[in-house]
C-alpha cells in the first residue's frame, strides 16, 4: 500500500512543477506579442488542487476507495506509519471526505491520528500512554507519544510542546503544535497556561471558546483546515480549566494536594447514564464569535480547609456542574518511610511533582464507584527530565498536558 501512496505524491509534484512551467511559457509569450501594451492580463491556469481533482485518483470508485482507506486505517496503528493514514486525507478532497468517514476519534479507538485528536477526549478503557522531555537550558517541555523515550527512540511521535516564560508576579507555559514555534499569533498556538505569584493557581486557557464543545454521540473524527481551527491571530483566550494546589507553608500537609476545576467537562460524563463528551466540533471564530466564559459564585462542590485558593464554581455554561478531579490521596510507607502510589510500573523515581487525578464527587451526584476510583490522569518521573503521562476520557491531550505543566512550575507555599 506505501508504494502507490509514493506514486500519487511524485505524480501531484509533476503536475504542480509542469503547471508552473507551462504558464510561465505562456505569460513570455504574451509579454513579447503584446509590448507596448499598458496592461497585460494574466493567464488563468488550473490550480495543482483542481488537476488533481480531475486524475485519476480521484476518479476512484467509491467503493473501492472505501475499501483501501479501511485497510490502511486497520493496518497502520501506531507511529510513524500511521503517516500513510494523514496522507490519504491529503490527496484530494473525495479522498478527504471518505478519510473523514474511516478515522474514528480517540474515545473508540485509542489512536490519535490529525491534530484535532489532541482535544478530543481519549480512550474510556485504556489510558493513551505518553511521555515528556523537559529542556532545562531553553525552558522547553515537549509531550510525545510513546512509552518512553528507550522503547519509542527516533519512531516517538511529537504530539505538543510548551515554552516557559517567567514575569515579575506569574509564569507562562505557551503551548504549540510546533516544536520551535511560540508565537501567540501563530497558527501552531493552541492555548497557554498561566500561574499566580505563588504558584497555588493556574489557569488553562484555550485559543478556542468553550462554546464549541458540544455535547454529542458522534464518534466519528473530523478534519478541519488550519483557518477553522485556528484563528490566525488568536483575538482572546478561553479559561478552561483551573487547577489549584492546596497551601502548605509549614510542611505538615505531606504531599501536594491540588484540584482541577474542568469548566469546559460537565460532570454529567462520567455519571451513570450521562451524555458523552465529544470536542470534535470547532467554528470560525471569524464567523461566529463567542466571549470568554463567565463564572458566577455559588455553592463549593469541593473545598479545601481554610485559606484554600480553590474558588467555587456553580456550574459549566451556567447550565450544569463542571467536573472537578482531585489528586489520589498516597499512603505511608512504613518499611520505606515515604509517601507512596501505585502507578503500575510507569513511574519509577520518586518526586514531589508525581500525582494521579480522580473525579472528586459527592453521594447526590450518581458516579458509579467504578468512575469515581478510575484514574483520569497519571504523571511521573522515569529519569532525569523524563516523565511518563498517562491520560484517559474525558480529557484531552491538550488538557492533560497542561495540567502536568503546573507540576513543573516552582512552589515555594506548597511544599
Amino acid at each position: 500500500m506505501i508504494m502507490p501512496f509514493k506514486c500519487i505524491f511524485q505524480q501531484l509534484k509533476e503536475m504542480r512543477d509542469g503547471s508552473k512551467n507551462k504558464s510561465r511559457r505562456r505569460a513570455d509569450r504574451k509579454c513579447v506579442h503584446g509590448r507596448g501594451r499598458s496592461h497585460i492580463a494574466p493567464e488563468s491556469s488550473p490550480s495543482p488542487s483542481a488537476l488533481v481533482q480531475e486524475s485519476r485518483w480521484a476518479n476512484l470508485p467509491p467503493e473501492l476507495l472505501l475499501n483501501i482507506i479501511q485497510r490502511l486505517e486497520a493496518s497502520q496503528n501506531s507511529w510513524p506509519a500511521r503517516r500513510d493514514v494523514v496522507a490519504c486525507a491529503a490527496v484530494c478532497r473525495s479522498w478527504r471526505e471518505t478519510t473523514k468517514e474511516v478515522v474514528r476519534a480517540p474515545e473508540q479507538c485509542g489512536l490519535l491520528t490529525f491534530p484535532i485528536s489532541l482535544k478530543q477526549p481519549g480512550p474510556r478503557d485504556s489510558p493513551i500512554q505518553c511521555f515528556i522531555k523537559r529542556e532545562r537550558g531553553t525552558s522547553v517541555y515537549r509531550l510525545y507519544l510513546g512509552l518512553s523515550p528507550a522503547l519509542s527512540g527516533d519512531a516517538s511521535k511529537l504530539l505538543l510542546a510548551a515554552k516557559k516564560i517567567r514575569r515579575a508576579t506569574k509564569t507562562y507555559f505557551l503551548i504549540s503544535l510546533a516544536a520551535d514555534d511560540f508565537s501567540q499569533a501563530s497558527n501552531k498556538y493552541i492555548g497557554k497556561l498561566r500561574s499566580n505569584f505563588l504558584g497555588t493557581k493556574f489557569i488553562i486557557y484555550d485559543c478556542q471558546s468553550p462554546c464549541d464543545h458540544e455535547i454529542q454521540s458522534n464518534g466519528r473524527s473530523h478534519l478541519y483546515s488550519k483557518q477553522q481551527l485556528f484563528t490566525k491571530v488568536p483575538a482572546c483566550n478561553f479559561n478552561v480549566a483551573t487547577v489549584s494546589y492546596e497551601l502548605n507553608v509549614l510542611r505538615t500537609r505531606g504531599p501536594r494536594r491540588m484540584l482541577c476545576t474542568m469548566h469546559s467537562i460537565p460532570i454529567s460524563v462520567i455519571q451513570e447514564g450521562g451524555t458523552t463528551l465529544n470536542l470534535s466540533t470547532f467554528r470560525n471564530y471569524l464567523d461566529e464569535p463567542c466571549f470568554p466564559l463567565s463564572v458566577s459564585k455559588g455553592r463549593n462542590l469541593v473545598k479545601f480547609g481554610a485559606g484554600s485558593p480553590a474558588e467555587p464554581l456553580e456550574s459549566v455554561h451556567g447550565r450544569r456542574d463542571p467536573l472537578i478531579l482531585k489528586n489520589k490521596a498516597p499512603r505511608w510507607h512504613e518499611q520505606l518511610q515515604c509517601w507512596c502510589l501505585n502507578f503500575k510500573g510507569r513511574v519509577t523515581v520518586a518526586s514531589v511533582k508525581n500525582f494521579q487525578l480522580v473525579a472528586a464527587v459527592e453521594p447526590c451526584q450518581n458516579v458509579p464507584a467504578a468512575e469515581q476510583e478510575k484514574v483520569i490522569l497519571q504523571f511521573g518521573k522515569i529519569g532525569k527530565d523524563i516523565f511518563t503521562m498517562d491520560y484517559c476520557y474525558p480529557l484531552s491531550a491538550f488538557q492533560a498536558f497542561a495540567i502536568c505543566l503546573s507540576s513543573f512550575d516552582t512552589k515555594p507555599a506548597c511544599e
